[in-house]
This record gives C-alpha cells, structure tokens and sequence, in this order.
C-alpha cells in the first residue's frame, strides 16, 4: 500500500476540528466568499487568503482591515483670527476616521476602500479555485521579522506514530509567508525561542509540539489510513499559545540533513525507509554500482 496524501487544506482541517482537543489549535478557518471575508476581516483585523491546494506557500495572501485618523490639519483650522467666543463654544476638533483593507502578496501591497473593492481585485488571482480565509496569527519574531515551526511526525519502526524533528522558518524581509522556497532562513527552534522563552519554558513548548505532532497524526489518521508522515506548520502567538497553520502530508525531509546533530536526519530517513518513501542508501549505492558495471 502507497503513502497516503492529501491535497485538500479544508479536508484536512475538517478531519481535526472534529476532535474538540485539537480543535482549539486551529485559527478560524472558512471558505472563501466576500461574506467570510467581511466578517473574519471585522473580527480579527487580519486574515489570510491561501489556496485549499498549494505548497510553498504559493498563492498565500495577506488581508489587513486599518482604521486612519485623520489629522486635525485636515478639519477647519483654529487661528489666531478665530474670535475668542467661538474657541470658548467650540469642542475638541473630532478626528475623521476611514476603514482601508490593505492586501499584501509576495512583496507587494495594494489599498482598497471596501471589502467589495477587495472582493474585486482578489477575484482575478482566485480564478474560480477554491480558496480559504484563516484567521490571521502575530507571529514571534527574530530580528523583525515573523517566524513559524516545521514539525515532522513519521510513522516509526513499530507502526506508531513519533515527532521525529523540528525547526524554525524565518520569513525573508517584506515576504507574507516563512516558507524556505519563497525566501525563508531555517532556524533551530531553540535558537528562535530562546530570544522569548525561559529555558524551562522551551522545554515544555518542545514537548507540546511533539505530543500536538503525534495527536494531529493519529486524528487524521482516522479518516486517511495511509498515511504515514505529515509536517505541520505551527506559529506561537506572543501570549506563547500554540496555532496549527497547516497540515503537509508530503513534508521536506532533505533539509533536516543540514543540521548539525546528524542523528535526527538518520532516524528520520530509516523510518522513512521502512515506509517507502525514500530508498536506503546502501541499496541506492548497489544500484548505482551496478549501472556503473553495465557501461
């Protein structure tokens, strides 16, 4: 039997939100409609707009609804020719306040006057595809910058589920997503988390991330038999709450080679050997000696 994958954002998310534990991990998420958009928009000031099918973060777009104030300069001046009675009737000038919906893509950022304006320009690159909102996330940073967590969960050598590594994405400066093929820095989490967290904090937000790993695993599990790894995209709030972004069923394993204890990507590729993802090295290596022989 194959490697089981899905595709489908809002499949996946449906599947978790069914367990009352774990949905609590999970951003407001909707399909996307001018009404959804609206209403997440007037609640959350911030949402994303992504493709239900995707990776890379390719399509991913950013929504922020800001509230302006006009300067006082812009209302009827008080000078020195204003007669002293109409200053002691008059009031505090009232500073005029104007809604924008700003949309941010890739390094670009356009500014619409209502969410209808908005609705139009997000039509063109929607294309009729489904899209979903989501709640938008502040994300920690490093250095101004917003970052998010790669958690890897792979079925092990006993058919169980382990939260077999993890790392940190650093968004490249003026990007809307962290991911590493738009631009992002792979991180250790505990360099990203030590400039936030206690030492004993960290220890436990590692821990919460492997057992959300591994629940998230067998959760999905139930409606999708095969599979046997997945990467979740996880973003911690600056109250340090944790928040399942996305769920990958066919994670980056190669990058996990970069780092420096080479421990973590060897258990991850003989677990991902057992269950046929990738071909043992010793067995890549006959077969290339063979093909070598038969020149």
């Amino acid at each position: 039997m194959g490697i089981q994958r899905v595709s489908s954002k809002w499949a996946k998310t449906k599947v978790i939100l069914q367990n009352r534990q774990l949905s609590i991990f999970i951003p407001e998420t909707r399909k996307y409609s001018l009404e959804a958009l609206a209403e997440l928009l007037g609640i959350y000031g911030t949402v994303y707009v992504k493709p239900d099918r995707g990776t890379y973060g390719s399509g991913v777009m950013r929504v922020e609804q800001r509230t302006l104030h006009l300067s006082p300069s812009e209302q009827q001046p008080i000078n020195d020719c204003t007669p002293n009675n109409e200053l002691a009737d008059s009031e505090e000038p009232v500073i005029e306040q104007k809604v924008m919906y700003i949309l941010r893509y890739a390094k670009d950022a356009e500014a619409f006057s209502s969410p209808q304006e908005l609705h139009a320009a997000l039509l063109p690159r929607i294309r009729g595809r489904i899209y979903l909102i989501q709640q938008g996330i502040d994300l920690l940073c490093r250095q101004d910058r917003p970052f998010d967590l790669r958690v890897l969960t792979q079925k092990n050598l006993s058919g169980a589920w382990e939260t077999t590594g993890m790392l940190g994405r650093v968004a490249a400066p003026q990007k809307v997503v962290t991911n590493y093929h738009s631009g992002g820095s792979i991180f250790s989490v505990n360099d990203l988390l030590k400039e936030h967290m206690s030492p004993g904090e960290i220890t436990t937000t590692i821990q919460q991330l492997k057992s959300l790993g591994v629940k998230i695993a067998a959760q999905l599990e139930t409606a999708y038999p095969g599979l046997k790894e997945i990467g979740l995209d996880v973003a911690i709030d600056p109250h340090h709450d944790l928040w399942l972004l996305e769920v990958n069923t066919l994670p980056s394993i190669i990058v996990f080679s970069s780092f420096q204890n080479k421990a973590i990507y060897r258990k991850i590729h003989r677990y991902a050997v057992a269950y046929g993802r990738l071909k043992s090295i010793r067995s890549s290596s006959v077969s290339r000696h063979n093909r070598a022989k038969g020149r």
